[in-house]
């Protein structure tokens, strides 16, 4: 039988049109299955630095005190995490702590938190600590930074109140810091810069709830002793009012400033 050209061309055009829709939707699949494994590594990115950035702005951003310059690298061993490094500056002698219990009141606006410092188990960091409060250092110093993005800390004790002021002096070894990285509610310890064990002056922190800070290579923090009375308080007039636009770290939206501090 004869073949119509007409219908031959139509035929053929068909066939044409439906491997070019054909082709058009496997390269669709193609680019959405490739824009699928690109998002979700971007995802796993953002998340990954977030998390970083959170841990860096803790152990050494602004609200720690400022490192010092790291000397020059040399083949001697590296130090043991926590062991004492070179200290700057005048630093109280460790021997002020007397190796005992020393119990105070630390006022922030009008809310009275009592503590207690153990001179046994961080007499350097207590020795500094009461030295300085001997001394008046504290007395209406701002507390700029408060975190409430899964670590629970409010930090204290910077003159300049940006997070690099100190006593003129730097120090270690950090001392009594848990082995777990779990720093329960009430705890008061030092803050200093990642990396560095000496690298602690006049800047504390009190954690209002329970709160894990990874160690880094450095160790831990230097916990101090804890607060006994007024964490509730301290959480329903300060913290519980946040960071100032709605951030996770950064300064209380309360203002909040050391107005004494007594130890005995």
């Amino acid at each position: 039988m004869a073949q119509n050209p007409k219908q031959d061309r139509e035929a053929r055009a068909r066939v044409r049109s439906y491997q070019a829709r054909r082709t058009v939707n496997e390269a669709q699949q193609k680019r959405r299955k490739r824009d699928n494994i690109v998002a979700g590594s971007v995802l796993l990115i953002v998340l990954t630095l977030a998390l970083g950035a959170q841990l860096l702005y803790f152990n050494g951003g602004p609200g720690t005190p400022e490192a010092t310059p790291s000397a020059t690298p040399s083949a001697s061993p590296s130090p043991t995490p926590g062991a004492p490094a070179a200290n700057t500056g005048d630093v109280p002698p460790s021997t002020l702590a007397e190796d005992r219990t020393w119990t105070g009141t630390l006022t922030l606006n009008d809310v009275p938190l009592g503590f207690e410092l153990d001179g046994a188990a961080a007499p350097q960091g207590v020795s500094s600590t009461i030295s300085l409060i001997q001394k008046g250092f504290y007395n209406g110093v701002s507390c700029h930074r408060l975190t409430n993005g899964g670590f629970f800390v409010l930090q204290c004790g910077d003159p300049s109140g940006d997070g690099t002021g100190g006593p003129g002096y730097s120090y270690g070894p950090i001392e009594n810091a848990p082995t777990d990285d779990v720093y329960p509610a009430g705890t008061l310890a030092m803050a200093r810069a990642g990396g560095n064990a000496s690298s602690m002056g006049s800047q504390f922190f009190i954690v209002y709830d329970d709160t894990t800070i990874p160690a880094d290579a450095a160790g831990g923090y230097t916990v101090l002793g804890k607060i006994t009375s007024g964490l509730d308080e301290l959480k329903a007039k300060i913290t519980d009012a946040g960071v100032v636009d709605g951030k996770t770290d950064g300064a209380p939206v309360v203002p909040t400033t050391i107005t004494s501090v007594t130890v005995q």
